[in-house]
């Protein structure tokens, strides 16, 4: 047995967060005819995006790769902030996506897409309602406050592929979260914290999800995208100031998502402008 002040390099340095088991994991995800190819787990890596884009990019990693990390040293959100957590205490995995069939034009729907599966997923398995935030991140309510345990980046691999990264907070304690306005599965009251399952169980969504949208050549509308992120996400019939690049804000509601997963804000002048990429601000209600 590990003395209770064992390094935080031991496997069981703390039990209440075993390690995953990547062979159990790719017996229950790897098929001839399923969209995974192979998982592999680490123990600690800077980033699972930039080292599955770089094994991408060396012809190393195909369509349907996952990999997994126990620890994030150097994860990142959108707009490169950093995103680590306590070894073990969450799950931060990436996919390679290669949708030959999609025109590019529409990927930038994978985010939103990642987004309802990962809210599928985890409803399933964890039963905790997770609401989405425009565009990728991942909500739940802790103490009837709203509070993100996780979030999700796209980022092109090459000419043909998609780096899909995932990080959510599973079990953080209150006192290890890095920002008051941080969430954890556990903390929104999770019927389960097993991340063995909670990675199936979002790995095998994504899948269902993927291949509908694929299958429909990206139209997020027959594929049934379009209305199932819609219906999940926080961020509609709120008051919301956007930030965009460049250092220019538009304030107002937002009232739908339109064809190409862009936000559409309507401002008190009366113009609804689509919003495709910036950083979203839920504003109080007065």
């Amino acid at each position: 047995m590990t003395p209770h002040n064992a390094s935080d390099d031991s496997r069981w340095s703390d039990l209440d967060r075993p390690p995953l088991n990547a062979a159990a994991l790719r017996r229950a995800l790897v098929r001839e005819d399923g969209l995974y190819r192979d998982i592999e787990v680490v123990q600690r890596t800077g980033s699972t995006n930039s080292d599955l884009a770089a094994l991408a990019a060396a012809g190393d990693a195909d369509e349907g790769a996952v990999l997994v990390a126990e620890e994030q040293t150097a994860g990142r959100g959108r707009l490169d902030r950093s995103w680590t957590a306590p070894p073990r205490s969450g799950l931060f995995f990436s996919v390679l996506l290669k949708p030959a069939e999609v025109p590019v034009a529409r990927w930038g729907w994978l985010p939103l897409l990642t987004g309802v599966a990962v809210a599928t997923g985890l409803s399933r398995a964890a039963g905790v309602d997770t609401a989405l935030k425009w565009p990728n991140d991942l909500l739940v309510s802790v103490g009837g406050e709203e509070r993100k345990t996780g979030g999700i980046l796209a980022e092109r691999a090459g000419d043909d592929g998609v780096v899909i990264g995932v990080g959510i907070n599973v079990t953080l304690r209150a006192n290890e979260l890095p920002v008051p306005q941080a969430g954890s599965l556990a903390l929104a009251g999770a019927v389960g914290t097993d991340r063995d399952p909670l990675l199936r169980a979002v790995l095998r969504s994504l899948e269902d999800w993927y291949g509908r949208w694929r299958a429909a050549g990206g139209d997020a509308a027959v594929s049934g995208l379009h209305e199932t992120y819609t219906a999940g996400c926080a961020t509609l019939g709120r008051a919301v100031r956007a930030e965009l690049p460049g250092g220019r804000a538009v304030v107002g509601e937002a009232v739908a998502v339109d064809g190409d997963g862009r936000l559409v804000i309507a401002t008190e002048s009366g113009v609804q402008e689509p919003v495709g990429a910036g950083d979203i601000v839920h504003l109080r209600p007065a």
